[in-house]
């Protein structure tokens, strides 16, 4: 079931139930090609909008930290997004060029999305509705905000931007 819409993700909401898994959405990675969530189950999944030109920017050293630390149990997927101030102006190209020359990331890249309002995108559709993943609701306050989902494809939690990448709030559930 290819999830292209915040309509459809909704049209089928039960209730107290998630309607759909995680690992039906569909996102490209910042090459633009398709991404399967599903590759990732039996791993923990840690969704982080991120912004280039942010306050919190150095997390990217961290979530690459985290990323070494715990590559046989947790993937870390980064989704550029430019609705904060509009903090993440570059292309997909200017991109991934800045997270691998300042922080060596090697850690997924996803296209630009947009993760709250009228065109949010169905994964972060997912991510903060309550009707949809089964947990809690939340709204994405600012970049560097973080999803951690299990390896089944169940919400676990989620993280302000003033959470660090390494802090126990995070590595206790990794």
């Amino acid at each position: 079931m290819k999830i292209t819409s915040k309509a459809k993700l909704f049209s089928s909401v039960e209730t107290n139930k998630s309607v759909t898994s995680i690992y039906n959405i569909s996102i490209n990675n910042i090459k633009n090609q398709p991404i399967s969530l599903s590759d990732f189950k039996n791993k923990k999944i840690l969704f982080v909008n991120v912004a280039s030109k942010c306050g919190f920017t150095k997390q990217y050293e961290e979530l690459q930290e985290l990323s070494e630390a715990y590559k046989d149990r947790l993937t870390i997927i980064g989704l550029p997004c430019n609705q904060f101030g509009n903090q993440e102006p570059g292309n997909e190209n200017d991109i991934k060029e800045f997270c691998s020359l300042n922080f060596g990331v090697t850690f997924l890249l996803t296209e630009k999305i947009k993760v709250k309002g009228y065109k949010q995108h169905p994964l972060y559709t997912w991510l903060t509705s309550e009707k949809l993943n089964g947990v809690t609701s939340s709204t994405v306050k600012w970049n560097f905000q973080k999803y951690l989902v299990d390896e089944q494809g169940k919400l676990i939690d989620y993280f302000y931007s003033s959470t660090k990448p390494l802090s126990t709030k995070i590595t206790s559930k990794l």
